[in-house]
């Protein structure tokens, strides 16, 4: 069975409502992302970055997964399909993604600020200042923040490694160390690109450009992969 490897980026969830991570002001909701998300924002002002993740947490549960995640799910009868995701959503897995890893964390799980291997799944969606670990600790939000580790880097980079077929949806493959990933694509395997920005970008390598949302475009694709296995 073929390897297939999703790489999917902010454009993926946007269609589901999902605000985009970093829009052309540089603002996210109207927040610096230097306010709000990096290790010096949480020890400046711990309440803003609760209270921010706390509301991108609160619009998640409102929010479904669209018609791209759905048709991915839909790889899996013909292929071994596996999601490496920039998001912190759960988008993929609600709509029935068997595996995926997350790249920048998941916002629905809270982790130990002394002992990052004690990750909690949040009970609904609000996180508080003295919500502590079992070792005491205040708990902060499981997310990436930028100029921290990518912990998963490696494994994504192992699976991509071994795809047969990559997709890249809804990123515009800027933000590292996440872009290097399709680098390491096998010379002369298949790789498509789906984001209605896609023309305009610049790659060294050749791709199947799919200049369209990921509600329309990747349905489509996933329907001529179905067909040619």
């Amino acid at each position: 069975m073929k390897k297939i490897v999703i790489l999917s980026g902010a454009g993926m969830s946007a269609e589901s409502g999902i605000s985009t991570f970093r829009d052309s002001d540089g603002l996210w909701e109207n927040h610096r992302v230097e306010d709000v998300a990096t290790f010096d924002a949480w020890r400046r002002n711990p309440q803003m970055v609760l209270d921010f993740y706390n509301q991108r947490r609160k619009q998640l549960y409102q929010v479904n997964p669209n018609a791209g995640h759905q048709a991915l799910v839909k790889l899996e009868r013909k292929y071994d399909v596996q999601v490496v995701t920039q998001n912190v959503d759960d988008l993929h897995e609600r709509a029935g993604s068997s595996r995926v890893l997350h790249l920048h964390g998941e916002l629905k799980k809270v982790r130990s600020t002394a002992d990052e291997s004690l990750v909690y799944e949040l009970e609904g969606w609000e996180l508080k200042l003295g919500d502590r670990c079992e070792k005491g600790s205040q708990l902060r939000p499981h997310i990436v923040w930028f100029g921290e580790a990518v912990p998963m880097i490696e494994k994504a980079t192992e699976l991509v490694t071994m795809a047969d077929v990559c997709i890249v949806i809804g990123t515009s493959l800027n933000v590292y160390p996440a872009a290097g990933l399709i680098h390491h694509v096998k010379k002369g395997n298949p790789v498509y690109l789906i984001d209605p920005k896609a023309n305009m970008m610049q790659s060294s390598r050749h791709m199947v450009i799919i200049a369209e949302p990921a509600g329309s475009g990747v349905p489509k694709l996933v329907e001529q992969l179905l067909a040619e296995a």
